[in-house]
């Protein structure tokens, strides 16, 4: 096993941990540990609310979230002679859930998938599901099965939902401008456009008094996926992966989290893979002046691991850049497209027998694949969503006799 050089105890919150990590953006947080190119270590991590989600029917929890606190990260990791302008080689050796060990936290045996209400977080479909709902997941070695979702089991692609490299105080001064001026455009918005600097519940290693105070004001919200990386969410990242990020500062400050054990294309819920603690060993080199090199400026560059399930029989839904319920046409609205691909597979799901939110939650957390099937046909930019049909206990596909509706329970809901 590599060298931990951040570890984690997963009975206790990020904050009360022997090196915290954090859960900003910004060039001030100390580096908590430090290694060399070419060396390969691992890092431990929390799951990204601090384990605030328990393994439980109800999702009180997830309606209740205290979103100022996430995502918490595990660093930064320092790589020695890293300096701005330099490309960071990071190579995904491995990740899991917590080994060998069971317990209450996320990833030690089981993992979560939440739908966010609308006034807390929201999702891709929160017009539709404004309200909060869970599933909880059991891990079996590679695979996962839900007592919320009866009748599945796959196989999941482990992976980080979110790493990065420090911003410069430059880069965040132009990503705290842009949002804000994002907000302006409509300031009451539910859920929001965006997540300005919020100072409450910041956490910045170990940083205290007047210099947490700057990092509470300027840090930007993990939230998104930006210049320096952050929370792509892309399930294909996963081991063997190797990724190239910009630096910005010296060191490189590599920071993240955000496990997920299994993820749909698009991470529909908000909350949508299954969420986890647990460990991720790196490996990592520099290419020197790299971001002139290739021309990286503004985002990483991967190379995807060869790591995931061999589903090869699926059902595919299609969306187009259409509202149906309104008749409204958009041009070319891919966003708008994959939407309706989504809740085409939801109304043919229900069906089944499944809920409209077991559905949902299914689609967020299986490793479903989205595509943009078609851009360039004026008005309708058409998406689609492959659904592995092999996932399920029993023929999913249309067949003459129609689809036998059982009784499939409910995912976890408000009290």
């Amino acid at each position: 096993m590599p060298e931990v050089v951040f570890s984690v105890d997963q009975s206790l919150p990020m904050g009360q941990q022997k090196v915290p990590g954090h859960n900003r953006w910004h060039p001030d947080i100390p580096i908590a540990a430090e290694v060399n190119p070419g060396d390969e270590f691992r890092v431990e991590c929390r799951e990204w609310t601090d384990a605030q989600i328990g393994n439980n029917d109800s999702a009180n929890d997830i309606r209740d979230v205290s979103l100022d606190r996430c995502h918490m990260l595990s660093g930064p990791i320092g790589i020695r002679g890293a300096e701005p302008g330099d490309l960071l080689v990071v190579d995904i050796l491995d990740l899991g859930p917590v080994p060998q060990e069971t317990g209450p936290a996320p990833g030690q045996g089981w993992g979560y998938t939440g739908i966010f209400a609308k006034v807390n977080g929201g999702g891709f479909l929160t017009d539709e599901f404004p309200d909060a709902y869970k599933a909880i997941w059991d891990f079996h070695g590679q695979q996962a099965t839900s007592r919320h979702i009866p009748g599945v089991r796959y196989t999941g692609i482990t992976h980080p939902g979110l790493f990065g490299t420090a911003p410069s105080h430059e880069l965040l001064a132009k990503w705290n401008e842009r949002e804000r001026a994002l907000i302006a455009t409509d300031p009451d918005r539910v859920p929001p456009l965006a997540l300005p600097p919020n100072e409450t519940d910041v956490l910045a290693g170990t940083l205290t008094g007047s210099e947490l105070a700057a990092v509470a004001r300027e840090g930007a919200r993990t939230v998104p996926a930006r210049e320096n990386g952050g929370n792509h969410d892309i399930k294909n990242f996963t081991r063997g992966s190797r990724v190239y990020y910009p630096v910005h500062v010296p060191g490189a400050k590599l920071s993240g989290g955000d496990l997920h054990f299994s993820q749909g294309d698009g991470e529909i819920t908000f909350c949508g893979a299954i969420e986890m603690g647990g460990f991720i060993d790196f490996g990592v080199e520099l290419i020197k002046d790299g971001m002139s090199k290739y021309n990286v400026q503004t985002n990483p560059v991967f190379m995807p691991g060869r790591v995931e399930p061999s589903y090869s029989k699926f059902l595919t839904f299609i969306g187009v850049s259409v509202n149906h319920s309104t008749n409204t046409n958009y041009y070319m609205d891919a966003t708008i497209a994959y939407r309706r691909a989504c809740e085409n597979a939801i109304n043919y799901l229900e069906q089944w027998g499944y809920s409209r939110p077991q559905a949902y939650l299914l689609l967020g957390s299986a490793p479903i694949e989205g595509r943009i099937s078609g851009v360039v046909d004026i008005p309708n930019a058409c998406c689609s969503l492959y659904l592995p049909t092999a996932i399920f206990d029993f023929d999913i596909t249309p067949n003459a006799e129609g689809p036998r509706k059982a009784d499939r329970g409910d995912c976890a809901v408000t009290s």
